[in-house]
């Protein structure tokens, strides 16, 4: 898990293409001191440290994760959102991100509005349902705060803060970004879904136990 609240932009160094798709990431957060294995978000894809050496690191993606996300267009030299996963007794600053692209969406617009950035974006209508206004949206890694919404487009705007810390000031419109709805929105929007169709569920209607396993919890005892 992650929480959406970006502790360096790394740069890409090498792009390796094949079964997988290997990257090399220069960082200032002390690659050497990386596990094998562990995970971290790369512009909001959760993805898992495979090799490193002194500010480098290496991960992977694979096929799944490049159809899903823009790593596929990434390249050399190109700047990348960096958050190690969250570890318990962190302190949750953004909000619950899992690292798992729902889809990729679109700049449509930017503009200045006081010291604020403004940005418009495409709304991708699977994940419609997740958004409401002052809600939460994981943009390129980024935890913000959906300050408009409508049918086909929501809106954000960085403080001068984000602006500095993120790559998401330097994109214009047309530029492509990863999306992940908020989680517990998702969860939400599912079980809200299944409660009228009960032929999903298997039986019933209203929110009973098969409601809640096709969701995908699984109850206890």
């Amino acid at each position: 898990m992650f929480t959406g609240l970006i502790q360096d932009t790394g740069t890409i160094t090498r792009v390796t293409s094949g079964a997988m798709t290997d990257f090399w990431i220069r960082t200032s957060l002390g690659a050497e001191a990386f596990a094998l294995g562990e995970s971290i978000a790369v512009d909001g894809a959760c993805l898992t440290v495979v090799e490193k050496g002194g500010d480098t690191f290496r991960v992977q993606a694979a096929p799944e994760t490049l159809r899903r996300t823009t790593l596929g267009a990434r390249r050399t030299g190109d700047r990348v959102n960096l958050e190690r996963a969250l570890a318990l007794g962190d302190r949750l600053g953004g909000h619950l991100v899992s690292g798992h692209v729902d889809a990729v969406s679109e700049v449509l617009e930017t503009f200045a509005e006081g010291g604020s950035w403004v940005m418009v974006f495409r709304l991708p209508p699977e994940l419609a349902p997740c958004f409401i206004e002052k809600g939460s949206v994981t943009i390129d890694g980024i935890s913000l705060t959906v300050n408009a919404v409508d049918a086909s487009t929501f809106r954000v705007q960085l403080i001068p803060e984000t602006q500095q810390r993120t790559t998401l000031h330097g994109k214009g419109p047309g530029a492509q970004v990863n999306l992940e709805g908020d989680l517990i929105g998702k969860y939400v929007a599912r079980l809200y879904a299944l409660r009228g169709a009960p032929e999903a569920a298997g039986q019933g209607t209203g929110l009973t136990e098969a409601v809640v396993r096709a969701a995908g919890f699984t109850p206890r005892g």
